[in-house]
């Protein structure tokens, strides 16, 4: 099938994902999700099943995460709609949620303000989202960021832990700010899904999520495509201001294993690939998997 065809047969997917949702939900006497964007796919039992971006429903098995997590104590790091808290829970493991407090919390290149970060933040959803463009328009105009917080992160995690009975401790903090002072206690899996690249200080970051970690780390990341027998950072934020995907650093695998391997762990490799399609837009997107051993 050619690819432009595959792209409207998925996002034609999305739409009916999106028709049948908003038709269950209404049912149920469930109102006000309009404005929810869904980052991830997460079913909710009883044919509810969120139109999420991102659908890793039928990808779990290239994650390196054990089958039973019973009596683990797991981090997942920027949860968004919340899939792998979820999931971790589903497989018994005590699970901690850590998410910015508000878009206030999102990096931005120096010098940029809140407003160019949420204007790239209605660039990037796309077209064939939950609610036209139009209505995406007028959401962005009037209201503020702390509704629009609502509706991008904190606003659908709550619905599905609510909807699932989750019992998953949720903890709002940067990346940076993650610490066991702060979060009262270390991690035997420390879990960052597509974290790094949206970060202006990889490192630090890296060093915070390891800071918590007893066993094992696992981050799913795009490489650059560039040589990778030396560790390097490659700057993929462009030259104008306001004019990015909030991302800005994308390390080589030599850096991610060197940085890794510094920070204290003593075995460090790719073990897989994520790869699919946007749902809502039809975009293929690739993510290496490396996990890293204490």
């Amino acid at each position: 099938m050619e690819s432009s065809q595959l792209n409207k047969d998925i996002v034609e997917k999305y739409r009916c994902r999106v028709e049948e949702f908003f038709r269950r939900t209404a049912a149920m006497g469930i109102r006000n999700l309009e404005n929810y964007y869904w980052y991830h796919t997460v079913d909710l039992g009883e044919g509810l099943i969120t139109p999420g971006t991102y659908d890793y429903r039928d990808k779990l098995s290239v994650f390196p995460f054990p089958e039973e997590m019973r009596g683990m104590n797991v981090l997942d790091v920027g949860s968004a709609s919340g899939f792998f808290s979820f999931e971790f829970e589903r497989r018994g493991a005590a699970v901690t949620s850590v998410e910015i407090p508000a878009l206030s919390g999102l990096d931005c290149f120096p010098g940029e303000t809140l407003g160019q970060t949420i204007n790239k933040l209605k660039k990037m959803m796309p077209s064939h989202s939950a609610f036209s463009r139009e209505q995406q328009d007028k959401l962005f105009c009037l209201e503020g960021a702390e509704k629009l917080y609502n509706y991008f992160i904190d606003g659908p995690f709550k619905f599905c832990q609510r909807m699932l009975k989750s019992k998953v401790d949720r903890h709002y903090c940067t990346v940076y700010d993650i610490c066991p002072e702060r979060l009262g206690r270390t991690y035997d899996l420390v879990f960052l899904g597509d974290i790094l690249l949206h970060t202006i200080h990889p490192l630090k970051a890296l060093a915070s999520a390891a800071s918590v970690c007893d066993g094992t780390l696992i981050l799913s990341q795009a490489l650059p495509d560039a040589p990778d027998n030396l560790p390097m950072m490659v700057y993929m934020g462009g030259e104008v201001q306001g004019e990015d995907d909030l991302s800005w650093w994308w390390p080589n695998l030599s850096c991610h294993i060197s940085l890794l391997k510094k920070l204290g762990f003593r075995q460090v490799s790719m073990v897989g690939k994520n790869s699919g399609y946007l749902q809502s837009a039809g975009d293929y997107f690739e993510r290496a998997i490396i996990q890293a051993i204490r």
